[in-house]
Formats: structure tokens, sequence, C-alpha cells
């Protein structure tokens, strides 16, 4: 098979991440560095590496729900600071899929799947992601109205999102895309604190009532979604 389908196939990353791996020459074929897109491999024979690390293409592949509590960081080393790998006890390597604030709590997404990760992380693909805020002081309709609107921070105005009120201090809102601390910019930008804020789905993973700082195999039919709308888009 390509290589590129190699690499996507066995969770490392997607084809079209796989060509700039390639081109990058991270990737070698028994011992040789190579950065031809058309070269084809034996699974079963050949001994691919992506950064010098052997690719093993029968790997079990894990898709993980965990409900990040404050104070964890989503980086996968951070000196000093607790981890939300820390919560999560299996053997196999699995990574965080975008971030949370440290804090920030609720549904965060964790995986070997090369392919879902960037399927989820990159904006290009426009997933919901929904989160329940609180703010510091009552906030009006019209704060709310220039949310689902837009509005300018970072130099480029938001995207119109969906937003329910919940109570005087609380909403909840609908995301496609995720700048950096948005909606803690956001609320700023109309003259309001973030207090809280709790990610409640990603797609069509849920949180649920799944427990701060415990975690769940996502189920099947949940994998499912994920994995045809990855087919979909590729």
């Amino acid at each position: 098979m390509r290589l590129q389908k190699f690499l996507s196939a066995a969770g490392i990353c997607s084809r079209r991440q796989a060509e700039q791996y390639i081109r990058q020459g991270r990737i070698s074929v028994n011992g040789t560095v190579v950065t031809e897109l058309g070269t084809r491999v034996n699974p079963d024979e050949d001994r691919v590496e992506f950064d010098g690390r052997p690719v093993d293409y029968d790997q079990e592949l894990i898709y993980i729900a965990l409900n990040k509590p404050r104070g964890y960081v989503t980086s996968c080393r951070q000196p000093g600071d607790k981890l939300v790998l820390d919560l999560v006890n299996i053997s196999s390597r699995v990574y965080p899929v975008g971030r949370l604030d440290k804090d920030s709590t609720g549904l965060l997404l964790l995986t070997n799947d090369g392919r879902i990760h960037h399927h989820l992380s990159h904006p290009s693909f426009d997933h919901e992601k929904e989160y329940e805020v609180t703010v510091l002081k009552p906030i009006p309709d019209s704060a709310l109205l220039r949310f689902e609107k837009g509005l300018p921070i970072l130099g480029k105005k938001t995207r119109p999102t969906v937003v329910h009120r919940l109570s005087p201090r609380r909403f909840v809102i609908v995301l496609k895309e995720g700048r950096n601390r948005q909606i803690r910019r956001m609320v700023r930008k109309v003259g309001n604190q973030v207090t809280r804020l709790k990610r409640i789905r990603i797609g069509n993973i849920s949180l649920g009532n799944l427990p701060e700082g415990t975690w769940r195999f996502l189920t099947e039919m949940e994998r499912n979604v994920l994995i045809q709308n990855l087919l979909t888009e590729e």
C-alpha cells in the first residue's frame, strides 16, 4: 500500500498530514528516509519509522472521553503542573485532542489515532464544541446577541454561533472554531468575566454524567460516527 495510507491506517495521522511528514523527511522505510509520495510498503515485511520511532501497524486504537478537573493541563509534558494524562490509568499511550485551559473543566478526548486527532483538532472541519459558561455579573441579552452575530477579538471577528441562556449569569454557547481563550476574551469584550467554563460536548460526543476527574472509553456508536465522519471528509 502507499506509505501515506499505511501511516493513516496505523493511526499516526491523516493521509494529508502523512504527505507533509514524508516531504519533511520524517519517515523512513527499512532505515532509509523516504521523501517520495508514491512510495509503497508491505506492512508484513517493511519497517516504517516516524521521527525514529517504529510505527506499529497493528496497534489497538483507543478513544477516551475524560471529564477534566480544574487545575490540570492538557499538555503531554509540563514540569510542575498536574497533567490530564495522569488521570488515565492505561498502558497504551494516548494524546489529548485539542486543549482546555488549566482553569476550565469538562469534556476532553484522548486517542492514539492520529487521523482522528487531526480530524477533530483542525479548524477546517467545523466540528461543534459546546460549553456551559458562568460569568461574574448578570449578562444582558444584548451581549448574548453580540456573541451570536460575532464580535472582534485578536483582530478578527468571531464566527456566528448559537447561544442559549440558562440563568442571569449562565449560558450555553456552541463554537465551530477554537481561538486561544476565545470564550473568555468574548466575555471580557462585553465588560464581564468568566468564573466557570465547562465543555459539555464535542461533535457527537457528550460529557453526560461522567464524574469530574474520571474517564470512559467511547461507545461503539460514538467511535463509528467519528470514523464515518473522517472517511467522509478525507
